[in-house]
């Protein structure tokens, strides 16, 4: 398990750059400023679970089941989170109105709260 959340947390990292480098080069041309923030701060919560998955890796004292539970409850959370961000802010891109999609963006916040909520109840609970 531990391979699994530092190599996802790897590449969610890899992807939050490449994103925020495109976002900041690219899109700039393209995008409103208000959008473009938009864009930023689904990057900048994807990067902060890349870290947070490494972090989760690289503890010991955390059952598999619990690393397992929260490595689902992140991936998930920032596919449905910062993927429904990157849609919404290109929006304007497109032919499609992601708008239909934007009620994702809250269940992938709820997500990733109950996967930091799982790793302090967990540490709450240890003696």
């Amino acid at each position: 398990m531990d391979k699994k959340l530092i190599s996802t947390g790897a590449l969610f990292g890899m992807l939050a750059i490449v994103l925020g480098a495109f976002g900041a080069h690219a899109l700039k041309k393209i995008l409103p400023a208000e959008q473009l923030v938009t864009f930023e701060t689904g990057v900048r919560y994807q990067m902060y679970h890349a870290l947070f998955l490494i972090f989760i890796g690289m503890i010991g004292n955390l059952s598999e089941k619990t690393k397992k539970r929260i490595y689902f409850l992140v991936l998930s959370g920032v596919i449905l989170f910062s993927g429904s961000i990157y849609l919404l802010a290109t929006n304007s891109m497109t032919s499609f109105d992601f708008k239909v999609i934007g009620f994702v963006t809250p269940i992938g916040g709820l997500l990733l709260i109950l996967a930091w909520s799982l790793l302090f109840f967990n540490f709450l609970k240890k003696k």
